[in-house]
C-alpha cells in the first residue's frame, strides 16, 4: 500500500495567502514559469479518513519491530507515478519539539559496507534529476528517475563556490534533501556527481 500526502494543489491564480488564510509575501501569479506547485502557498492540507493518507506533519503512528507499541513516524511520499510529492518528507511544522542534535560515538555494534564504483559514463550523462521546487524557500529536493546505481554525492554551492549544504543518495535510494530556509536568497548550484563523473544545475532560494 503506498502511503500518500494530504496535501493537495489549490485551485488559485495568484499568491498571496496561504490556505489557513495567513497572508504571505506575495509571489509571482500562477504562469507557465512559475506553475502551480512552485511553493508551498500552491498547496492546502486535506483531512482524510483513511488510513494510507497522512497527517499535516506529514507522518502518522506505526508499530515496527523496533518499537511493537508505536512510534510516530515521518514519511516521504511519491505521487501515483512514484514521483516525489509535497511536502516531500516534512510538512510545514514537526510533530512535537525539534531540537537540533549531534551524537559525539556510538557504543553499539556497527557494519561498514563498502562498494566498488562501477557506473558509466554513458548511465551518468543519462541521468533524469529533478530539483523541486525551483525556485525554493524552505526544502529542495534532489530525485533521480530510477533507483541510484551508485552513490550519489549532492551539493549546494552559493555564488562563491562554497558548499553550504551536502548529502548523499544512496544505491538503491531516489533522493537527498536540502534545507535552506537559513540561506540567503540568491542562486545556488546543485553539484551531483559519483566517482570522476560530475554534474550542476542552478536553483533559486527564494524568501
Amino acid at each position: 500500500m503506498r502511503i500518500k500526502s494530504g496535501y493537495q494543489l489549490r485551485n488559485i491564480t495568484v499568491r498571496t495567502h496561504y490556505a489557513d488564510g495567513t497572508d504571505v509575501s506575495d509571489g509571482p501569479a500562477i504562469s507557465t514559469t512559475y506553475p502551480l506547485g512552485y511553493f508551498r502557498e500552491d498547496y492546502a492540507f486535506i483531512t482524510h479518513a483513511e488510513p494510507d493518507y497522512l497527517d499535516v506533519h506529514n507522518g502518522r503512528f506505526c508499530a515496527t519491530p523496533e518499537y511493537p507499541n508505536g512510534i510516530y513516524c515521518y514519511f516521504a511520499t511519491v505521487d501515483a507515478n512514484w514521483n516525489s510529492t509535497y511536502p516531500y518528507i516534512v510538512g510545514p511544522a514537526f510533530y512535537g519539539v525539534s531540537a537540533n542534535r549531534k551524537v559525539t560515538s556510538i557504543t553499539e555494534a556497527t557494519t561498514i559496507y563498502t562498494h566498488s564504483t562501477s557506473l558509466s559514463e554513458t548511465v551518468f550523462n543519462n541521468l533524469n534529476i529533478s530539483i523541486v521546487p525551483n525556485p525554493a524557500s524552505d526544502l529542495i529536493a534532489i530525485q533521480l528517475n530510477g533507483l541510484a546505481q551508485d552513490d550519489f554525492k549532492v551539493e549546494l554551492l552559493d555564488n562563491t563556490g562554497k558548499v553550504v549544504r551536502s548529502a548523499t543518495i544512496n544505491k538503491g535510494s531516489t533522493i537527498a534533501y536540502f534545507d535552506v530556509q537559513t540561506l540567503y536568497a540568491g542562486m545556488y548550484v546543485v553539484v551531483i556527481s559519483s566517482g570522476e563523473y560530475k554534474t550542476a544545475k542552478k536553483v533559486i532560494v527564494a524568501k
